[in-house]
Order: C-alpha cells, then structure tokens, then sequence
C-alpha cells in the first residue's frame, strides 16, 4: 500500500490549525502541526492574504497529497461563521492552486474517526490524536489538534474510499446494447 501524507486543516481567520500526518496502512505518524495566527486589528484581506500564503509555504514543504479540511458548523453566530468560511475558502484556493486534492469532513465525522464516539469533547479528542500518533505530550493549541485529528479521519478512510472508487470502475462482464427498430 502506498503512503499517504495528509495535510489537516481546522479553518479560523484568527487561529487555523493545520497539522501533516503520513498514512502507511494502519500506521500514523505526525510530521508537523501547529497554526496560522493572524491580528485581528489587521484588515480582513490582509489576514486572508496571510493565511493564503502561509498555507501556500506549508503544502510547498511538506508536498501533502490531499487536504483534509472541516466543514463549518456554527448555529449560533453568523458572523463568525462568514469569516471562518473566508478562511476556509481560502484554504481550499491554496489546495487548488498547488493541484491537491481535497477531502471535507464534518466534526461528527472527525470525532467519530478519531474517538469512535461522535459527541466526544476536545479533551478526548487530544487524547486519542497522542495516542495514535504517538506524541509525548497533548496537541496543543486546540486548533493544530483538531487539524491533526481532521488528518487522521482521512488517514482512517482513505483505504475505504479507494476500495470504493477500485470497485465502482471495475467492469461488470455485463455487455447492454441498445438495439433500435427499422
């Protein structure tokens, strides 16, 4: 089986998370993690210039094969939910522009991946990440660990949806023609 590198991102204007594990079978192992801050007292375009080009240096040096990325879920503020979905945004042009490919996971999705327990809370979540990449010590901040984690989800279903795409090509031995009448 071929390795994998995954490059986790859990979007934010003020703090995105990233976090490049490498997938080999059932083996995880971290290659870097941490985040993209940027001022709040800095013009929105500015900050997603900033996180453009940073994530931009960042898929340049670890060379990922796919972007894992969170899908947003807010139910309460709106307005923080249009910044973080700027960000996001972005993330996703800077994937695009260095041709990887992407995969969007929701929280329950990464949680269940990672905890087996799709209401788990951060603690857990940090807890398993160590775990199964075998850290000396917690994830931290909240943010790189969640990136870590949205990159251990894919890890966790990649094979599957290979199998998936392999199985979905693979001809029938059915041959259907259409025959019209004269």
């Amino acid at each position: 089986m071929d390795a994998l590198r995954v490059l986790g991102i859990d979007p934010g204007i003020a703090r995105l998370g990233y976090g490049v594990v490498d997938v080999e079978g059932s083996s995880l192992r971290c290659v870097t993690y941490g985040c993209i801050e940027t001022d709040a007292h800095t013009p929105l375009a500015v900050r997603l210039q900033t996180i453009f080009h940073r994530l931009t240096d960042i898929l340049l040096t670890h060379r990922p094969s796919v972007m894992a990325v969170e899908e947003l879920f807010f139910n309460r503020n709106t307005t923080t939910a249009f910044t973080v979905g700027q960000a996001r945004g972005v993330a996703l042009l800077s994937a695009a522009e260095q041709s990887v490919a992407i995969a969007e996971y929701t929280p329950m999705q990464v949680k269940q991946a990672v905890t087996g327990y799709g209401r788990a809370d951060k603690r857990q979540i940090q807890q398993m990440v160590k775990v199964l990449l075998g850290l000396a010590e917690l994830p931290k901040p909240d943010d790189a660990a969640d990136a870590l984690a949205i990159a251990i989800a894919h890890g966790h279903s990649a094979p599957i949806d290979r199998l998936v795409v392999r199985e979905s090509n693979r001809p029938t031995g059915w041959t259907w023609e259409r025959r019209t009448r004269r």
